[in-house]
């Protein structure tokens, strides 16, 4: 099927699938709408003629921009859902016009949270390139066969080890500590649970001889999502890791206080927090919660142990280095 070209809007019903809106860019319409399509068993594929251009996507309804995730593998979407995608040039300067394509659910499918529907990311960019880290990190972890894991989001990602591809002001203590002990960082800025698990079952862990995981994510999911759905994307994180590194124990951290001072969203976080800690002993899990070494007696956050009150400062990671410190030395020694 040709799609049209310039100036087209127009709605097809075709085989349960919804193809709509397809807009056009005003950069470069030469540019071919990406192609969208999903397999019988409602895994959905994006491709595009134009050679060494990248499709760039979405699925929660907003329309794909430079920063949004780059399409690197088929999608699950037996539930249905709606998928966006246009098709950039590597440079990101230009890009197709819009296409928009809505899948009914499968029958048998269930809904899902967002937490739990896998895609990529690339809302940092361009302070980092998701993709390129994502390829960094993974052979990384391949080639050196890594003994100690780190997960998370830029709050694991500016800790340190390599790539060195944004700030890191807690190098000096990811190499106090962990300089020796074959560890790798699998933090990504502005990574949703979602992100972070597509990441998990795309490569990131293959090779790796884990005997401790430390996993600290679900902060950037606190705006969209609820405690119970955070705490089922974290459950499922937590899964992927035992399945793929079952010898590995984990260490399962509680998210670390946000705010210069106590407000919903600390209450919000507290409730996740709550709901994290009652996987310790399961699958290898311990639960750690290490937030109250951050805060003052009044529940204020010191802006010298964060200093935006979300990342840590070089002694905020020192802090959380320590606490982390008894059950890694245990779990590591030979």
């Amino acid at each position: 099927m040709t799609l049209p070209r310039i100036g087209s809007r127009f709605s097809l019903a075709l085989s349960g699938i919804l193809i709509s809106s397809v807009m056009v860019s005003a950069q470069d319409g030469s540019l071919d709408v990406p192609k969208i399509e999903r397999q019988a068993d409602g895994t959905v594929t994006i491709s595009a003629a134009a050679k060494g251009a990248v499709v760039r996507y979405s699925l929660d309804g907003s329309d794909p921009v430079q920063r949004s995730g780059p399409y690197l593998a088929p999608i699950a979407l037996p539930q249905g859902g709606v998928v966006k995608a246009r098709t950039f040039t590597e440079d990101r300067k230009q890009h197709s016009a819009a296409a928009e394509v809505k899948f009914d659910p499968l029958p048998g499918s269930k809904p899902l949270p967002s937490t739990l529907v896998t895609c990529t990311q690339d809302r940092d960019w361009p302070i980092y390139d998701w993709a390129q880290r994502h390829a960094a990190v993974s052979s990384h972890v391949q080639e050196h066969q890594s003994t100690l894991v780190f997960i998370g989001d830029s709050i694991t990602q500016m800790f340190g080890g390599v790539p060195h591809d944004r700030g890191q002001p807690g190098r000096e203590v990811w190499d106090k500590y962990y300089g020796n002990r074959n560890a790798a960082n699998l933090g990504f800025g502005y990574d949703y649970l979602e992100n972070t698990l597509w990441r998990l079952q795309h490569g990131e862990l293959k090779g790796a001889k884990a005997k401790a995981i430390v996993i600290h994510i679900g902060t950037n999911n606190l705006g969209k999502n609820t405690p119970e759905e955070i705490a089922l994307g974290v459950r499922a994180i937590c899964d992927e890791v035992h399945h793929q590194q079952p010898q590995a124990r984990i260490l399962l951290m509680a998210i670390l206080p946000r705010g210069a001072k106590p407000d919903a969203t600390r209450t919000k976080l507290n409730d996740v927090n709550q709901l994290l800690a009652k996987f310790d002993g399961q699958n290898g899990i311990t639960f750690l919660d290490a937030g109250a070494r951050f805060l003052q007696p009044d529940g204020s956050l010191p802006r010298e142990l964060m200093g935006d009150f979300l990342h840590p400062t070089a002694k905020g990671y020192e802090i959380w280095a320590e606490a982390m410190e008894p059950t890694l030395k245990q779990w590591l020694q030979p």
